[in-house]
């Protein structure tokens, strides 16, 4: 009883790793693929504030903050909708 217990319990933690891997993956992709797409602006969207005075540097990233959002509000909502 207690090996079929640890056998479950091992299928369940290796899939979990396998998801999570492959999480990393698309969030690899997500990120690439926006530095991409921003060029040598390096992530910069139009809307986040950034000051420069001197040699001191105060960089916001306010719309990059909302992209995120909901762009994980989405992901998230869709895998949950898989899970149902």
């Amino acid at each position: 009883m207690r090996v079929a217990a640890a056998q479950a319990a091992g299928s369940v933690m290796g899939k979990f790793i396998i998801f999570a891997g492959l999480l990393l993956v698309v969030f690899g992709a997500v990120v690439t693929a926006i530095e991409h797409l921003a060029g040598s602006r390096g992530g910069i969207l139009p809307g986040d504030i950034v000051i420069r005075r001197g040699g001191f540097t105060f960089y916001f990233p306010i719309v990059t903050c909302i992209v995120a959002s909901v762009l994980l509000t989405l992901l998230l909502s869709f895998l949950a909708g898989l899970r149902r």
